[in-house]
């Protein structure tokens, strides 16, 4: 079911495991937007080197973030979601320079809970081992970025509906999801 059509491209973000490749397509079926899989714009190399326990370092990652940026970028005034890890504040910066009207939707939530989802996910490159490298590069949200936390916990529709809700307030708040209200109450 069609919730409501947006212009923006919302960015489904976190830490491996927390369900941006479960929730991204959810997401983008109720906003009535398409969805982009973040990790079909990885490089080989970088798939290679995460299938081998590898972390990326940021030269690998500018290339991918580029490459979402300019999807992100085509799909301006006309909405879409993507998934990225987008763990630094550098990352999503890097995605705003190229699109910057982009929305960010952190998924969070219990390190024990999403290392659980992890060792549970089948044919998916990124390692458990991985996470605690996820863990100490994030850079959660800050007051100045557009964007929502969404907690983890429940079924992908609860947590799809949270996201729903969590954005809806944010541009209630806002009146754009792109320029938020320093007087909006923190949605992080």
């Amino acid at each position: 079911m069609q919730e409501r059509r947006t212009p923006h491209v919302v960015v489904v973000m976190g830490v491996a495991g927390t369900g941006k490749t479960t929730i991204g397509p959810l997401l983008a079926d109720r906003l009535g937007v398409p969805y982009a899989e973040g990790d079909d714009f990885h490089p080989p190399a970088n798939i290679a080197k995460m299938s081998a326990g590898t972390p990326l370092t940021d030269d690998d990652r500018w290339p991918w973030l580029d490459a979402i940026g300019e999807w992100a970028h085509g799909r301006a005034g006309l909405g879409g979601v993507v998934s990225s890890s987008a763990l630094k504040r550098s990352y999503r910066d890097r995605l705003r320079s190229e699109a910057p009207g982009v929305v960010f939707v952190h998924l969070t939530g219990d390190r024990k809970l999403i290392e659980d989802r992890m060792s549970h996910r089948q044919g998916h490159f990124m390692p458990t081992a991985l996470l605690d490298s996820q863990f100490a590069t994030l850079q959660p949200l800050a007051a100045d970025e557009a964007g929502v936390d969404v907690d983890v916990s429940g079924s992908p529709e609860e947590i799809t509906e949270r996201a729903v809700q969590a954005l809806a307030e944010l541009e209630g708040h806002s009146g754009s999801p792109q320029s938020p209200s320093p007087s909006a109450p923190s949605l992080k």
